[in-house]
């Protein structure tokens, strides 16, 4: 069977290296795909994640059986959508249920219908009116850009001055473009944050291995939030109690609401949490696998992944058993000084020779010039590896990272530190 992936970044390396392992993949295509993932699939660098007629094109001349829309664009945009038109079965969900995602708006009044528990909030069109709300407001408050903003369109500002220079970045600036035009501004909670992501068919749920992400680019949760810095998996802090909590009051309802909005959700759900003193709360949905949270979630499956989406796309989900390591994983991310802010392209990268077995590099933002790697992006590798204990898999990676080179390498250097703490507690 030939597979098409959509995307190009160290979620999709993850996912393509996991679904390698079922024996009936023959070629795995990748659009774009970068210059590592070219190692394990076709990377089609011409045809961007975006492009939605030439992925259809490409897909209807490839003889694909599967494909995988990884990446929240694409999604919203309804490029399984798309692919269903011409026959073609797909692991995602469509553009109207991707909405949980692509409109922040959108999924904050789900939450309130259906009463799953989430921070208050309003939502504004105007950044004068914004900025009345915020007069009386109290700090620190989060502002979300209302549409799909890489990761970036979360500020947290701490006073009232820091608030009006927020408004003006999203709606007035436009930093994250469209996504900007209407802002929610929602209370402050605080307490332990988990990343959960779930196969679901619509109606069946498998919860993931829970993770925990490090979105600050400093350490010490310092500085700008990025795309992400690194994650650990599983979260200590997301204990079986609260597991059930969650499918109770939070997984279920969240897909009961979407099947009675006349969305049902098929695909990878995922839920960032946020474990206050009143229990858990949704923070964000993502109508996708997160990134870099795939990358220490994945190599914990046991089940095969192939069948697993499958499963998902024919709505059979709830008759299989997905099984998971008894093992935890980490991942640091190797990124460009200066993100996420500038910072210069084209730097050339030294691999090591051969790697651990329980270690893998997924390439995000590299691609090949002369047959050589070079930075592309923002985050270029996440080095993850998988061990007995939190503490192993972590120094595993960061010993792994040690051996890769580039110019202007930068890492955080606490990476699982207040999951080891907790554990330790």
């Amino acid at each position: 069977m030939n597979l098409l992936v959509v995307g190009g970044g160290g979620r999709e390396h993850a996912i393509i290296k996991k679904l390698k392992e079922n024996p009936a993949v023959e070629t795995i295509y990748a659009l774009p795909g970068n210059g590592g993932i070219a190692a394990d699939a076709v990377c089609v660098p011409e045809i961007a994640a975006t492009d939605i007629d030439a992925i259809v094109d490409f897909a209807a001349s490839h003889a694909i059986g599967f494909a995988v829309v990884a990446p929240d664009d694409p999604l919203a945009l309804g490029c399984v959508d798309r692919l269903h038109a011409i026959g073609i079965p797909c692991f995602g969900p469509d553009a109207k249920a991707a909405r949980i995602e692509a409109s922040k708006v959108f999924a904050k009044d789900l939450m309130k219908k259906y009463h799953i528990p989430t921070a208050r909030y309003e939502v504004f069109d105007a950044p004068e009116k914004a900025l009345n709300f915020l007069k009386t407001a109290s700090f620190p408050i989060v502002i979300k850009a209302d549409g799909l903003a890489l990761g970036k369109g979360v500020l947290i500002p701490r006073s009232y001055e820091e608030a009006e220079a927020a408004v003006k970045t999203i709606m007035e600036d436009r930093a994250f473009g469209d996504s900007g035009s209407r802002v929610v501004i929602e209370e402050f909670l605080t307490g332990p944050e988990v990343s959960v992501l779930a196969f679901t068919d619509g109606t069946a749920i498998a919860p993931m291995v829970s993770s925990m992400d490090h979105k600050r680019a400093g350490d010490g949760d310092t500085g700008p939030n990025t795309g992400g810095m690194g994650t650990v998996a599983p979260n200590p802090c997301y204990t079986e109690d609260i597991a059930q909590v969650c499918m109770d009051t939070i997984f279920l309802p969240t897909l009961a609401a979407m099947r009675a909005e006349g969305c049902p959700f098929k695909g990878c759900l995922y839920f960032g949490l946020m474990l206050t003193p009143d229990g858990p709360k949704v923070i964000e949905y993502n109508c996708r696998f997160g990134d870099p949270e795939t990358q220490v979630v994945l190599p914990l499956l046991k089940t095969d992944l192939l069948t697993v989406m499958q499963a998902v796309e024919n709505e059979t989900l709830g008759q299989l058993t997905v099984e998971w390591r008894h093992a935890s994983a980490a991942c640091v991310i190797l990124a460009s000084g200066g993100y996420p802010g500038h910072y210069e392209k084209g730097k050339a990268i030294s691999l090591p020779a051969s790697l651990p077995g329980n270690v893998t590099i997924y390439h995000a933002g590299d691609r090949l010039a002369d047959g050589n790697l070079v930075t592309s992006g923002g985050r270029v590798l996440g080095v993850t590896a998988t061990g007995p204990t939190l503490r192993q898999a972590l120094a595993d990676a960061y010993a792994a990272a040690e051996t890769v080179d580039f110019d202007g390498k930068y890492l955080r250097h606490d990476i699982g530190r207040r999951a080891l703490a907790a554990l330790a507690d």
